[in-house]
């Protein structure tokens, strides 16, 4: 069993986040079981590369010293599986939001979809959602968009490696991704919609693996709580 003292040093944490949890509010359960075992005050707790709330699978979360390694972390690639919605976009590019405009898929077939992939593999140029975390002036995207106010967005240099189709019953199109850092699937999902002259949103997502963990290896918060003592109060 892991005593404070190897908390403090550092511990790399593999959590399979469940559905409709930040990632920043895994970090904080984590901290204030840990804290509250070992009766400590505080303890250095973050994570390597946030999800959606609508997102579930790895989170990477390191503990004490273990924090200055974050960077290094997040900037190894990322393998995604999940499912794409044809026939509708959101303003979001997943369920966050209300399905804004519809369009038709009778023309597409399992060729042009398996086909469609292709576009995307290598470095490409992807526009983030607009529905998202990263800041302009000082303000954060999502912050703009819902306050109904529009912002230009600039393009990012992403790289996927891996765009695997695994199932397709219309208008469900399941993948696996293999990608770089800063690789919307949002905006990847939105996009392989256009590609097929349709729309597209992301209606599942699970990240699978950042660099060599997996979430094979992950455990849930429940059972990360279950593993630590249990502090016993003393008068």
């Amino acid at each position: 069993m892991l005593t404070e003292l190897d908390y403090k040093e550092g511990q790399i944490l593999l959590i399979d986040k469940p559905l409709q949890w930040t990632s920043f509010q895994v970090v904080n359960k984590l901290r204030w079981h840990i804290r509250k075992s070992f009766g400590i005050k505080k303890i250095k707790v973050g994570h390597a590369g946030t999800l959606d709330p609508l997102a579930t699978g790895l989170l990477v979360i390191c503990t004490g010293k273990f924090t200055k390694r974050i960077q290094e972390f997040q900037g190894q690639i990322k393998e995604y599986t999940g499912t794409i919605t044809l026939g509708g976009t959101t303003p979001s590019y997943d369920l966050e939001t209300e399905i804004d405009q519809t369009f038709p898929i009778d023309h597409i077939t399992e060729e042009d979809i398996k086909t469609a992939t292709s576009q995307f593999i290598g470095e490409i140029e992807q526009y983030p959602p607009v529905f998202s975390a990263l800041k302009k002036d000082g303000k954060r995207l999502y912050e703009y968009a819902r306050e109904g106010q529009e912002v230009a967005v600039e393009p990012r240099k992403i790289t996927i490696t891996e765009f695997e189709i695994t199932r397709i019953a219309l208008p469900e199109v399941d993948f696996r991704v293999v990608c770089s850092k800063g690789t919307y699937i949002r905006s990847l999902a939105h996009d392989f919609g256009k590609a097929l002259d349709s729309g597209g949103h992301l209606t599942v997502l699970r990240r699978t693996k950042i660099g060599a963990f997996s979430v094979d290896d992950a455990m849930s918060i429940q059972s990360f709580e279950n593993q630590l003592p249990i502090k016993v109060e003393t008068n």
